[in-house]
């Protein structure tokens, strides 16, 4: 029984890690995919999504014709294809976020990128626990929340929107689930068992 307790244990601390560390699939341009024009300009789209270390984009495009480059900002801004910092050209392209900050993807095609066919993506910045609330201070109106500027230059101060379902395929928060309810059921295994022996059960 003990065996059998530490088994379960084991395999309920390793799917925990597991899952926690799974993030989202976005697929970029959609049904078109990686194209000189997309349903909807890129970085329209990367401004609706929220990006965080451990999630992927998957470019769909034509093997042979297309390829995707991640780029320096410089590079980017220029439509330079000469020196890419990663050149992917296998026509399914996983990328997977590493760390967070920004991210500048250019068609493989200079000409293809100056028609649009060029992404810009920021990821999150990890985030160690829940923030507590700021107390509010009595007579003073809250500040007003910050500006942001696009890479087209335009501002925004509305904070974009969760992920849409046919954009991302969700794991994260899940997986932060299944972590806590393994590590609780956990606990309760040795703590329970600690706590029946010091109760004669």
């Amino acid at each position: 029984m003990e065996f059998l307790e530490r088994c379960l244990l084991f395999l309920a601390i390793f799917m925990a890690f597991l899952c926690s560390s799974q993030g989202y699939v976005f697929y970029v341009g959609g049904r078109k995919g990686w194209s000189v024009n997309p349903s909807e300009e890129y970085n329209h789209w990367a401004e609706r999504n929220r990006f965080q270390v451990n999630d992927t984009l998957v470019f769909k495009y034509e093997k042979g014709q297309n390829s995707v480059l991640v780029v320096s900002k410089e590079a980017y801004s220029n439509c330079n294809v000469e020196s890419p910092i990663q050149k992917f050209a296998d026509g399914n392209t996983e990328f997977k976020f590493d760390r967070s900050g920004p991210f500048f993807f250019i068609a493989g095609n200079a000409d293809s990128c100056r028609k649009g066919q060029r992404l810009i993506v920021v990821v999150l910045a990890l985030r160690k626990g829940p923030l507590a609330p700021t107390p509010a201070v009595p007579g003073k109106a809250p500040p007003p929340s910050p500006l942001s500027e696009s890479p087209e230059g335009s501002t925004s101060s509305a904070p974009s929107p969760a992920p849409t379902p046919h954009a991302a395929a969700p794991a994260t928060h899940v997986g932060l689930l299944v972590w806590f309810l393994a590590v609780g059921l956990g606990l309760s295994m040795v703590f329970g068992h600690g706590l029946s022996v010091v109760l004669g059960n």
